[in-house]
């Protein structure tokens, strides 16, 4: 099983934002930290998982995916199959079809201070953007 952590960082809502994905796979670790425009807070908490998938579908598409996130409203969106906010629509339907093709696909919200690493990588991909 991949335990995959996901975390954006916004300057400004909508504004510039990053995105951060913190993978651990038994011993190894994997990150993403990646600057994506200008996007909402919760615009830029979608694309974090998006990210996270597309990098597993390349290196392990027939891995078990667990995502962390610290987003309720993505986390909920997911769980209920449900969105609210058509903005929203095109990164829920991306992520379920990523999803489709795992053999497994969790989706658990977690608090802040247990996604420490996601956090720091989206922050870092935002502020290396800003110098």
């Amino acid at each position: 099983m991949l335990e995959v952590y996901t975390d954006a960082a916004t300057k400004g809502n909508p504004g510039p934002s990053g995105i951060g994905v913190y993978m651990k796979k038994g011993k190894e670790m994997f990150t993403i930290a990646k600057y994506i425009g200008e996007y909402s807070n919760h615009e830029a908490e979608f694309i974090a998982i998006i990210e996270a998938l597309d990098y597993c579908q390349k290196k392990f598409p027939e891995e078990i995916i667990s995502v962390r996130s610290d987003s309720k409203l993505v986390v909920e969106t997911l769980e209920k199959q449900f969105v609210k906010n058509k903005v929203f629509k095109p990164y829920y339907e991306q992520i379920t079809e990523k999803a489709k093709t795992f053999p497994y696909f969790f989706i658990k919200w977690i608090p802040e201070k247990q996604n420490s690493h996601a956090d720091k990588l989206a922050r870092e991909a935002l502020y290396q953007q800003e110098d």
